[in-house]
């Protein structure tokens, strides 16, 4: 019997993983199967550009895998069972469940409201394709003048914040950030980012906390009124809470808690990769939720169980570590900060037009990546043993 390996999600780090799978372990012994709720892959870190009414390439995931033997299954994961290695699914045709003997975690995460009253009821967010439409629509429904509020002045605020501006400079849009405006940046970009944000005529609340949303806009931690016909929310993301619903050894946040090989320190069957796993990365630091942890965090994962299977006396090693932070300022601007091994500000950056140009390269490259894994270098190997010894001598 072949050897059963399922992939939860089909995002950049799911759909990553299941593709170098493909191309590490010989299909003869191996079946693997992608779930996904979505029949496509899609571009997340994209999200900002759907909600401002931007066009988006699909990548259908039946093609992004014809040829590669990996398997679709179109469902939506409702729970998972560690310990008799089984995943309940609901599709079209109602429950199932699906079996398995290696599983990779990878169902990502969603927008957080940190208990922000209101937050559920009244704000868009653009964790999505779905949210991102329902963004898309309201905004479209504004008249000039219109008000935007973006809360929360991290990666996707900024992003979120300079494409609507520049998508609609006829609205009066602003940010409120709980620190100031990029402080983790250093002083050169902070102050490139300013200036942007001075260009699109961007309003921002610095070191302003939200304790309540409501359908007229936002009330501060101090009680002032930031009013906003839309508010988006884009403070902070929680993953999924089917992992903490299970025996898994989870973490505070609810994320699956992994060894450098991105296995479960509880379940050695079980990988997680993106989002929803807590590994340490250089220094011991948690790697950040992003696509830049994601990616070589499937490698990781993909490489550990090809090699564990596969008899192999030496796990490779992924690059499980930070180069850039890229950050569009709309289409036509942007920053990348370098940064440290541990995601530390360096003193060089670019800037403008450049940096545009090379956060799309990078946009376009990640999804090149995932929406080809045919063309990953083939190194199909043979299983060792039997699928039921498999699992039970993995070290």
């Amino acid at each position: 019997m072949k050897h059963r390996i399922v992939v939860l999600g089909a995002g950049y780090a799911g759909a990553t993983a299941a593709g170098r799978l493909a191309r590490r372990l010989h299909p003869d012994d191996t079946e693997i199967t992608v779930v996904n709720a979505d029949a496509d892959f899609v571009e997340r870190v994209r999200m900002h550009q759907l909600a401002a009414g931007q066009g988006l390439k699909r990548h259908e995931l039946s093609q992004v895998y014809a040829g590669t033997g990996v398997r679709v299954r179109l469902a939506r994961v409702t729970a998972v069972d560690v310990d008799r290695r089984t995943v309940a699914l609901v599709d079209g045709n109602g429950a199932d469940e699906l079996a398995y003997d290696t599983l990779v975690y990878a169902l990502g995460s969603a927008a957080a409201d940190h208990g922000v009253a209101g937050v559920a009821e009244h704000a868009y967010d653009i964790a999505g394709r779905p949210s991102a439409l329902r963004l898309r629509d309201r905004l479209a429904q504004l008249a000039a003048g219109g008000t935007v509020l973006v809360v929360g002045g991290g990666l996707t605020g900024l992003e979120a914040v300079t494409e609507i501006a520049e998508a609609r400079p006829d609205l009066d849009v602003a940010l409120a950030t709980r620190g100031g405006l990029g402080d983790w940046l250093n002083e050169k970009a902070q102050r490139h980012l300013r200036g942007v944000v001075e260009r699109l005529g961007i309003t921002v609340h610095e070191h302003t906390d939200i304790a309540r949303v409501d359908a007229t806009g936002a009330v501060t931690g101090d009680g002032r009124m930031i009013p906003a016909q839309v508010t988006v929310w884009t403070a902070g993301f929680a993953v999924h809470p089917i992992a903490a619903a299970t025996t898994l050894t989870v973490a505070a946040t609810g994320q699956i808690i992994v060894d450098s090989t991105m296995r479960s320190v509880s379940h050695p069957e079980v990988y997680v990769v993106g989002d929803a796993g807590l590994a340490d990365g250089p220094g011991g630091k948690p790697l950040r939720m992003s696509c830049a942890s994601g990616v070589p965090m499937a490698w990781q994962a993909a490489d550990a169980i090809a090699a564990r299977l596969t008899g192999q006396k030496k796990i490779p090693k992924a690059p499980l570590r930070y180069f850039n932070q890229c950050i569009s300022l709309g289409r036509r601007d942007g920053i990348i900060q370098y940064v440290t091994a541990d995601d530390r500000a360096k003193p060089s950056l670019i800037t403008g037009k450049l940096a545009a140009r090379y956060k799309e390269f990078v946009c376009k490259g990640a999804a090149w990546g995932v929406s080809h894994p045919v063309l990953y270098p083939v190194r199909r190997r043979r299983i060792v043993a039997p699928r039921t010894e498999t699992v039970a001598t993995m070290s």
